[in-house]
């Protein structure tokens, strides 16, 4: 390990920084250092300009990815190297403004009764019915889940936040269920390979297009499309827009009220967020 790699990973764990970040920054770093063929401490900034430009223009990479690249190269000159002289501007494409193809409740209902796995298709409600992200997922422990108050306990999301999520009696039902089936100790989805670690997030999106192509739901999107509707369904159930911006995790509200341009006439009744499983039960009694 290079000093400079060294200094790098102490600079992002200072600062709390989560795994996939250490490896998406250090990952940034190794590629401009291969590209010119020398330390990064050794390039100007009209080299760093000219590699991200090279990797939007000629490798044609998206304004995401430059965006995460120039993100960890201004981290590198600023943080760690401590080259004031970095602190500018760099130029990636501009974020492309997309509406994701958004899942009703009948391709929700539809996506869990094509799952014949329990454990999978638990997996699957749980991520819609709590809204999360495929990280925190799949690192959800059996004591996270306090079926008195019937919240989730969300540990070291996004940003290197906890939070709490209240779910509905019918997605407790599944996970009591659930547990007197398998019996996880620790992690709630251990992996079939070791059960003292949890189960991938490649699996994890494994099963959600498993399950999307066997109930024939042509809509574009990963597992990160459950999230999605569980925050427009909970809009359109009626929950204010504050009270979904606390339970998706979100620092800005204005994060949360992109929903509220996808989903037309939501958030507009006060209470609290509705039970999503015990509605699609309805679809499942229709």
């Amino acid at each position: 390990m290079t000093p400079l790699r060294k200094q790098m990973i102490e600079a992002m764990q200072l600062r709390g920084f989560s795994p996939r970040t250490h490896e998406s920054y250090l990952n940034a770093v190794t590629g401009l250092a291969g590209y010119y063929d020398r330390s990064p401490d050794q390039l100007s900034i009209e080299q760093v300009q000219a590699y991200l430009t090279y990797l939007a223009v000629t490798r044609g990479l998206s304004g995401a990815t430059c965006r995460l690249i120039r993100n960890a190269l201004r981290f590198l000159y600023l943080k760690v190297l401590e080259q004031p002289s970095f602190d500018v501007q760099l130029i990636v494409p501009k974020k492309a403004q997309r509406i994701p193809e958004l899942l009703n409740r009948r391709e929700v209902w539809r996506l869990f009764r094509a799952c014949p796995n329990p454990k999978h298709r638990m997996m699957l409600q749980l991520c819609y019915g709590c809204g999360l992200r495929r990280a925190e997922l799949v690192r959800v422990r059996v004591r996270h889940i306090d079926g008195e108050r019937r919240q989730l306990r969300v540990e070291q999301g996004k940003g290197s936040k906890d939070r709490l999520v209240d779910f509905g009696e019918q997605l407790l039902v599944q996970l009591r269920e659930y547990w007197r089936r398998f019996r996880p100790a620790d992690w709630l989805f251990p992996s079939a390979h070791a059960l003292d670690t949890p189960v991938s997030e490649s699996t994890a999106c494994k099963v959600y297009h498993n399950a999307r192509a066997r109930a024939g739901i042509l809509k574009v999107g990963g597992i990160h499309s459950l999230r999605h509707a569980y925050a427009s369904h909970q809009l359109e159930a009626g929950l204010p827009i504050h009270q979904l911006q606390v339970l998706l995790g979100h620092t800005s509200l204005r994060t949360t009220q992109r929903y509220l341009h996808w989903v037309p006439g939501g958030g507009s009744i006060a209470g609290g967020a509705r039970d999503l499983l015990a509605a699609l039960e309805e679809l499942d009694d229709a």
